[in-house]
């Protein structure tokens, strides 16, 4: 049940309606070869097992651990490895799973570190796009919805460790993070 304090900016059917599109589409862009699929860690590992899901191929998976946010809402400007690659990315191609996109600080910041791991591409496939909070260059090759500067928590998505559980993206207003 969801939180009366939450409103559903996008539903569960819309969420696993555009993460099957990105399946096939991601499939069809990677007929064949090696496919390295890193999913950043926590907030991407909901997304992560759907599309790997939705795709028709094999590809390996493995987690990073990235963080540049504390226990608040914003960011705390500084890029943190906290679990690194179990496998080597050189001559792969690469697909970031990512939760989110706002400041593009982290994924930045995460190009350059796995580019220097000379895989043969790295793309970014990202559940979610905030545009206008952009303060790093990112191309995101693969988007599920682009959303409003709103805070967002639900399928995989936290505020403080709570609401990951979600079968939604729900809004969580200002007064109830302020309050909480």
């Amino acid at each position: 049940m969801i939180d009366p304090k939450l409103k559903v900016l996008i539903s569960s059917e819309q969420i696993q309606e555009r993460v099957r599109q990105l399946g096939e589409k991601i499939s069809e862009d990677y007929p064949t070869g090696d496919l390295h699929v890193i999913c950043i860690l926590k907030g991407a590992v909901f997304f992560a097992a759907d599309l790997v899901r939705a795709m028709k191929r094999d590809v390996q998976i493995d987690f990073m651990g990235i963080s540049t946010y504390g226990k608040g809402k914003t960011s705390s400007g500084e890029v943190k490895v906290t679990k690194d690659l179990d496998i080597s990315l050189e001559g792969a191609d690469v697909l970031i799973v990512e939760d989110i996109v706002d400041s593009g600080v982290t994924l930045n910041y995460l190009m350059k570190v796995l580019d220097q791991r000379r895989p043969h591409s790295i793309r970014i496939a990202a559940l979610l796009d905030k545009p206008e909070r952009r303060l790093r260059p990112v191309h995101v090759s693969y988007v599920g919805f682009e959303i409003p500067d709103r805070f967002v928590v639900g399928y995989g998505l936290d505020y403080a460790e709570k609401y990951r559980n979600l079968d939604a993206i729900c809004v969580l207003e200002e007064s109830d993070i302020n309050a909480g």
